[in-house]
């Protein structure tokens, strides 16, 4: 099992101006310690459930940027990208510009989208959901024609493109590997099982049976459910290590490869430094 570092809170003691600088501790820090990647939320304003909406947020794919020039092992990605804050044709390039840039460690980590307050907030497209699922299957096709050798015209529903060309192409081969968000059993995992390389659940007592729906999800389009990692995302809170990986422990017994998680008190880089000695090391073994 694998961990990886999610980065959702940029308020940070000393303000806006040491932002760039703590965010360097706080990723070199992770990389050190052995975490697999480095994550951030695709949002413009902070959600309510890390703190309040005005506190300090980021925006994610210039912030992945500039994580990808100051680390060098730990992969990228937002967790996740909001489908519809985008056109499909420019977020392929991004991630594909975040790919090139960081020397192969891009993700494309995507999802429906939920916020509607901060979209209405800033004039971002957010138009029901049903729609949304939609137009997020279409950019995920649209995604995959840009990583192949067909640079012909796309003609959906909802986008048109007249000629896919992307060069440079990604380094990740066949192309970034492709992370979808959301446990939705009728639409969401079934995208996962079409399209994605790896899935995201959160921790809780319906995992299991999100797994199942998964794995028939697969068999129904005739994939390897074993192909697909199965990622949860959690907190990481090395206060107690030894009962973090008994839980930890648990969540593998299911089939969970991978950890995405907060770390409490990160800008203090000690908790970083404690899960690297203590609990990086033991997941890896399950």
């Amino acid at each position: 099992m694998k961990l990886g570092l999610h980065i959702a809170d940029f308020t940070y003691p000393n303000g806006p101006r040491a932002l760039a600088d703590d965010l360097t501790r706080i990723a070199v820090a992770a990389e050190e310690a052995g975490f697999a990647r480095v994550s951030v939320m695709d949002h413009v304003w902070q959600i309510r459930p890390v703190g309040p909406i005005e506190n300090d947020m980021l925006e994610a794919y210039t912030t992945l940027g500039y994580l990808a020039a100051r680390t060098s092992k730990v992969e990228l990605l937002t967790w996740v990208t909001g489908v519809t804050y985008r056109e499909p044709g420019l977020l392929a390039k991004i991630v594909t510009t975040l790919d090139v840039l960081s020397k192969g460690r891009a993700w494309l980590g995507i999802g429906a989208a939920w916020n509607q307050e901060e979209a209405e907030g800033l004039g971002l497209f957010f138009p029901p959901t049903a729609e949304r699922f939609a137009r997020l299957e279409e950019t995920l096709q649209i995604c995959l024609q840009m990583w192949s050798d067909d640079e012909g015209p796309y003609e959906g529903k909802y986008y048109r493109l007249g000629r896919t060309m992307n060069h440079p192409q990604a380094l990740t081969k066949p192309h970034p590997p492709i992370l979808i968000g959301g446990g939705g059993e009728k639409k969401t995992l079934r995208l996962v099982a079409q399209y994605a390389q790896a899935c995201n659940l959160f921790a809780g007592p319906e995992l299991e049976h999100k797994l199942d729906v998964l794995r028939r999800h697969c068999d129904d389009v005739g994939r390897n459910y074993d192909d697909i990692e199965k990622t949860i995302m959690g907190p990481l809170d090395p206060s107690d290590p030894p009962a973090l990986v008994e839980q930890l422990r648990g969540y593998a017994a299911l089939g969970v490869q991978h950890i995405q998680g907060m770390v409490p008190n990160v800008a203090d880089i000690e908790p970083l430094r404690v899960l690297g000695r203590e609990v990086v090391p033991a997941a890896a073994e399950f």
